[in-house]
């Protein structure tokens, strides 16, 4: 087999390998000794991380969560082999991250290893994504309703680019948050949804 395609493989391998770590797992069962799984959503991302550990530990797996959807799509760039686009190394590191080897094919939710991804290839676009779902969670309180929009809209953003595989790949992956949000979805048009907090909401609301 050619050295390049073994080359390729091994860096699809070392993507999803990097997006499967599950991050609010082992941060909860290495420092705090608690599986966030039995708590609170279950979900074992950022918001369920910073409900159930805190703020620190919350914002060192959106940071780590970040960071593998980041390395894996610099991979080609870091490897010296740039014959695919890196981008299809940032989706893999996704698929790891929503369905980990190491968490029985489950996961989170991708929007930070997405966000990662985008960091890594488009780090303005990245900017814009954070500074709009940063401003959202202030105006809100609700972190999904936050991602989902500031999803929606880095998407709309991005066919003004230009950039076909971007585009269709922010497609892909809108529809997928969304699936993976549907749960979110209906509690929010039921007013069920829990917030985190920060943001006005929860501020004014401790007055």
């Amino acid at each position: 087999m050619d050295s390049n395609v073994l080359e390729i493989i091994g860096m699809v391998i070392i993507a999803y390998l990097l997006g499967s770590i599950p991050s609010g797992v082992w941060i909860g069962k290495l420092f705090y000794h608690v599986d966030i799984r039995r708590h609170g959503s279950g979900n074992i991302g950022t918001t369920n991380t910073y409900r159930v550990l805190g703020p620190i530990a919350g914002s060192i797996v959106l940071v780590m969560d970040i960071s593998k959807g980041a390395l894996a799509t610099l991979l080609p760039t870091l490897l010296n082999n740039n014959t695919i686009n890196p981008l299809v190394f940032g989706l893999f590191a996704i698929l790891g991250h929503t369905f980990s080897i190491f968490d029985k094919f489950k996961g989170g939710k991708a929007i930070a290893t997405s966000a990662g991804m985008l960091l890594a290839y488009r780090p303005i676009l990245f900017l814009i994504a954070a500074g709009l779902w940063i401003s959202l969670i202030l105006i809100t309180s609700t972190v999904s309703f936050a991602s989902i929009f500031a999803f929606i809209t880095i998407t709309i953003i991005i066919y003004f680019t230009h950039d076909i595989f971007l585009s269709v790949l922010a497609t892909i992956l809108c529809i997928f948050i969304i699936y993976r949000h549907r749960e979110n979805i209906k509690r929010m048009l039921n007013g069920t949804e829990s917030k985190v907090n920060l943001g006005f909401p929860y501020w004014f609301g401790k007055k």
